[in-house]
Formats: C-alpha cells, sequence, structure tokens
C-alpha cells in the first residue's frame, strides 16, 4: 500500500491532474459564490469586447467591473475564445489553460519524474493562491520555462513566441531575454522575433483598427506608470517585494524603485560575465531561477498571486543542487512555510494584517534564497556542483 502510494505520488502524471481538476473546481467554486476573483474575469473577458468595440482598455466601467486592466491590446486575441463562451465555462477553461502551460513549462524542464512530481507538489500551495485569482500570472511563469527550456533545444522560434506573449501581455515577459547569450542562432532569433512581434502588433487590428490600437498602447503606457504610482502605498495588498519590505519597514513610500535597481541590476548581470559557465545548462537554469526570483522582488506590482513565478525560481535552484545541505534543505523550509503559507489560515489573521501583509514579509523568504543564488552564480563550478540527476 505504502509503495503504491509513494508511486502516485513521485508520477508527474498523477500530481498535474490535481493541478488541472483544482483549476476547474475552483473556478467553478469562485463563480457559483460570486467571489471577488471573477472581476478579475470580467475585466479580461472585457478587454475583447472593448477591443472590438473601440473603447479605451484602461478606464473605470463601473457597470462591469471594479478596478482597472492593465493587460495589453493583444490580449483580446487570447482572451477571446473563452469571452464567447458562458461566463462558467469560459472562466473554468481559461483557468485550466493557464494551468496546462504551467505544468507543460514544468514537464519540459530537464529533471526526472520524480523530480518534477515534487517539484508540482512543492508550489501547489502557491499555484493554489495564483490559480483562486484567476490571473495571467500561472501562464506567464510556464511561458518563461519554455522560452528557457526552447533555447537550451535550439527552437529559436518557440522561444521567442513564448517571451513575446508574455510582453504583449503584462510586460514582464521581456525577462525571458536574460537566456539570450545562450542562444547559438542569435540570427533567427531575432529575425522571427521582428516578424512576430509585428504579426502580434498587427492582430487586434483585424477586428478593431490600427489608430485604436496604436492609441492602446499610448493607453498602456500612460496606465502602467499609474499603476507603478498607487503601488507604493504602505501597508496595500501591492508592492510585496523586496523594495516593498524596505519602504515599509522603513515607513517611507517615496522611496524611489531606481534606489534598489540601482544595486538589484548589477547584481543581477554580475554572473553573465563568468562565459566559461556558459555552456553547462545548469548555470542556464539558475539563471533562469535568479530571473524568476528578481522579476518578483523587484517590482511594485507584485502581490500574493504573484508568487507562483518567484516559487517556481526557488525550486528550479533547490532542484539544481547535487548536495543538499541541512542550509539548502533549511531555506526551501523557510520559504515554503513562511512564502507559500504566510496568506493561508496557517498564520492567525492577526499576524496576517498587522505583520505579513503590512511589511511585505512574504518577501523575505525570497530575497534570501535569491541572494544565496547569485552568491552560488558568482563563485561555483556548475560542472561539478549541480547536477540535472
Amino acid at each position: 500500500m505504502k509503495e503504491k502510494f509513494l508511486k502516485i505520488l513521485l508520477n508527474p502524471k498523477y500530481i498535474f491532474g490535481v493541478y488541472l481538476i483544482i483549476s476547474v473546481v475552483t473556478s467553478i467554486s469562485k463563480y457559483l459564490r460570486g467571489d471577488y476573483a471573477i472581476n478579475n474575469y470580467l475585466i479580461f473577458k472585457n478587454v475583447f469586447y472593448n477591443t472590438i468595440h473601440q473603447k479605451n482598455l484602461f478606464i473605470h466601467y463601473p457597470d462591469l467591473y471594479f478596478d482597472l486592466n492593465h493587460y495589453g491590446v493583444f490580449f483580446s486575441v487570447l482572451i477571446a475564445p473563452f469571452a464567447v463562451m458562458p461566463d462558467w465555462l469560459g472562466i473554468s477553461l481559461w483557468n485550466a489553460a493557464n494551468t496546462f502551460i504551467l505544468i507543460y513549462g514544468i514537464y519540459k524542464l530537464p529533471f526526472s519524474d520524480s523530480k518534477k512530481a515534487l517539484f508540482g507538489l512543492l508550489c501547489l500551495q502557491e499555484y493554489i493562491t495564483a490559480a483562486l485569482s484567476l490571473q495571467f500570472n500561472v501562464a506567464l511563469t510556464g511561458l518563461l520555462l519554455l522560452s528557457a527550456v526552447y533555447i537550451h533545444e535550439k527552437k529559436e522560434v518557440k522561444s521567442v513566441t513564448a517571451i513575446l506573449i508574455g510582453v504583449f501581455v503584462k510586460i514582464y515577459g521581456i525577462v525571458g531575454l536574460s537566456q539570450f547569450f545562450f542562444i547559438k542562432n542569435k540570427t533567427k532569433f531575432i529575425l522571427s522575433g521582428l516578424i512576430i512581434a509585428a504579426v502580434f502588433f498587427a492582430l487586434p487590428m483585424v477586428y478593431s483598427s490600427p489608430k485604436f490600437v496604436v492609441q492602446c498602447y499610448a493607453d498602456w503606457f500612460q496606465s502602467i506608470v499609474e499603476k507603478n504610482n498607487e503601488n507604493q502605498v504602505l501597508g496595500n495588498m501591492q508592492d510585496i517585494s523586496l523594495m516593498g519590505f524596505f519602504r515599509r519597514i522603513l515607513g517611507d513610500s517615496s522611496i524611489s524603485n531606481l534606489v534598489f535597481l540601482a544595486f538589484g541590476l548589477p547584481l543581477f548581470a554580475a554572473p553573465y560575465f563568468r562565459i566559461n559557465q556558459y555552456k553547462q545548462y545548469t548555470f542556464q537554469l539558475m539563471i533562469l531561477a535568479s530571473t524568476l526570483l528578481f522579476l518578483v522582488l523587484f517590482s511594485s506590482s507584485s502581490e500574493s498571486p504573484t508568487y507562483i513565478i518567484a516559487i517556481v525560481g526557488v525550486l528550479i535552484w533547490f532542484f539544481l543542487q547535487k548536495k543538499r545541505t541541512p542550509f539548502i534543505i533549511g531555506l526551501l523550509v523557510f520559504v515554503i512555510i513562511f512564502t507559500c503559507f504566510s496568506t493561508s489560515d496557517l498564520f492567525p489573521k492577526y499576524v496576517k494584517h498587522n505583520y505579513i501583509i503590512k511589511y511585505s514579509l512574504k518577501a523575505v523568504p525570497c530575497i534570501i534564497v535569491w541572494l544565496r543564488i547569485i552568491y552560488e552564480l558568482l563563485t561555483k563550478d556548475f560542472e561539478k556542483n549541480y547536477s540535472l540527476e
């Protein structure tokens, strides 16, 4: 019985099946209860309809939903198949589609089946947090994984497509270019990227107009600037990041993002000087882990559902370790408890609201792991100290 249970537990097909079941169950549950997360789907759905009717995508429509859209006009292409369905079905399939991209990204990682299964188990709690919000972060995580894996597989067109989907929907996909130096055929990557970008830019014009689409990009830029300013408020549900942690500890919301990026970007970029390590796939994957964490820790838009991106980065770092010392295992446990479960019922409401949210403490374990990753990238021999087995 025990062996049968372990066989199921260490089989990624069963774990990934659980993910898909959760994606549908949470969606229908949210729909039936009229949960606030349904508002996110209504925003997404109306990106398509507002594009058709050539209405500003980035202003309030209180008769349709509350809050604002911050996704680009290209997103209307992706959401269209779901938007035309009844809401209960559209929501369920939307969440399932996002989930499928994530689990396919994990499946494509060069780990053994048992590692992939454990990978899925360890990020399940963070996945549920993200899935409950019905946001694009789940799919974005999968796209970033695929963009890196496809570069290693010398599938430049697929890689740049994954990156550009992320860019045209949420800008964040641009970090997929962190793997650029590992591309063998850079010319093919760049040329195919330019062609695909032109196609993505023009697609919404088919059911709107060129003038409207061009205006959308100007409006999108303005909305991102305004959102960044709104995020830098002490104690809100945004800015759960390295920047937010220090702003809240110091009690000063006016500290510019540039202050943090001034040391964060050089740290992030420093490992690229280790050109002799480029040929090691483990080095490339560790750069990916650093990228996923950097994206979350240095964004004022980071919120609890965004951490699916960071946790996947943490797990890549963990599973690359050839020797999992008590220190390494301790860091992972620290992340699982204080990042993944910090917003769950494991912590009393008083602690969550007065400490974890107030001071962006969810970010702290990931900050420590990211600094550890940078240290390893700068000092370790990736041929000797890391393994894909």
